[in-house]
């Protein structure tokens, strides 16, 4: 597998990329994952990562020209890797890492696999790195039309994406398997805190023990919503409604906390920072209902789905991407941005503990039925052998 991230961050694609892994290893595979060089090591998992940059080593990417030189990292340990050893697929993760798989699969003469999780552009657009009236958008969208034609075949974390990809980039559907994000049903399961250890836990965080909890979990950034949902906060605030949101991710978490006390709900948000994957259930567990307020047309948006297994009713905006996951379940703010719809569903939930109770119990079920990892890491391998069969 091929990685552009700094994995392990615990969040995002990287809950996919590891699952998929220990999906794969659990079926008798060796899996090889090669990334950047920060990212927490996990024992279970072969790791190779890249040598630091030179000029600043604790350097965290994102959008950013750096990313060209981690890249440049990234491909050099690469070819290194396949030079010493011998795999039977490339798994390209991003289009980054299926354009850099793609020199790794051709020197071995092997299938590569694009784990296709939203458009390049569209992407970039929405981190604000690239002007879709630019001048450098059409190449950008050149070079991710060609990137989707190079993998052998795609896999997509939505419905959404297997038709986007047929429709926009003219790619055959015979080479685009839907692969839904999943969740790990082990792991998150409603009640792994009993209550009185969920009352020690909003002690410790500052959170009233009777008042309602809605929980966020994930990257605090624009694009994912982090704005509207502080300034939700603040209409319910002003509305009188009793809720407390507890905001579980990173980075920018300063800036947030900021921006929450100058919209005056500073005593109605509790920031964690950044949760390791493995103790997101306990915190979880703190919440009555549950938010995901992105907006992308085109990315997953995988935490919905920790949101459905650990039975929390949630709150998302009405995007083709999130009622696949929550499907006629979900408790949708149908004005796509707009804070003020966004508090009055919240406040629906909150209002009605029966719905709520109801919500939970079926989205854990739903989730069970359609988005379990071990499902999906046996769907991945019959992917895999349709791509070698396609080569003999």
């Amino acid at each position: 597998m091929v990685a552009p991230t700094s994995f392990f961050s615990d969040y995002g694609g990287h809950i996919r990329i590891v699952e998929e892994a220990r999906g794969l290893q659990k079926l008798g595979h060796q899996v090889t994952i090669i990334t950047y060089y920060l990212g927490r090591d996990l024992p279970d998992l072969e790791i190779v990562r890249t040598r630091p940059t030179p000029w600043r080593a604790d350097y965290e990417v994102g959008s950013s020209p750096h990313k060209f030189a981690f890249d440049a990292f990234l491909l050099w340990t690469g070819l290194k890797t396949v030079l010493r050893r011998r795999f039977d697929i490339v798994h390209g993760h991003t289009h980054e890492g299926a354009f850099i798989g793609y020199f790794l699969s051709r020197l071995q003469r092997v299938p590569l696999l694009l784990d296709f999780q939203g458009s390049m552009t569209s992407e970039m657009v929405d981190h604000h790195f690239l002007d879709p009236d630019g001048l450098w958008y059409p190449w950008a969208r050149l070079l991710e039309l060609r990137i989707d034609q190079l993998a052998d075949v795609i896999i997509t974390s939505s419905q959404q994406g297997a038709l986007l990809l047929e429709r926009d980039f003219n790619c055959d559907a015979r080479r685009v398997y839907p692969l839904p994000d999943c969740v790990n049903l082990d792991l998150f399961q409603p009640g792994v805190l009993n209550s009185e250890e969920i009352a020690a836990r909003k002690e410790v965080l500052g959170i009233p023990r009777h008042r309602p909890v809605a929980a966020y979990l994930g990257l605090l950034t624009h694009y994912q919503g982090t704005p509207l949902l502080l300034r939700a906060a603040q209409v319910l605030k002003q509305r009188g409604v009793d809720v407390h949101f507890l905001v579980m991710g990173f980075p920018s978490v300063s800036h947030y906390r900021k921006m929450a006390s100058d919209l005056g709900v500073a005593d109605r948000v509790t920031f964690t920072g950044k949760v390791p994957y493995e103790e997101t259930p306990a915190h979880l567990a703190l919440g009555d209902i549950a938010v995901a307020p992105k907006l992308s047309a085109t990315e997953g948006c995988g935490k919905i789905l920790n949101y459905m297994a650990m039975a929390l009713p949630t709150v998302a905006f009405d995007t083709p991407v999130n009622r696949e996951y929550l499907g006629g379940l979900g408790v949708y703010a149908r004005r796509a941005g707009d804070p003020v719809d966004l508090a009055d569903r919240i406040a629906d939930l909150l209002n009605d503990p029966q719905r709520r109770a109801e919500l939970g119990q079926k989205l854990r079920a739903r989730a069970a039925r359609h988005f379990s990892w071990d499902r999906a890491g046996q769907h991945l391998l019959a992917i895999y052998r349709k791509a070698l069969a396609r080569q003999i």
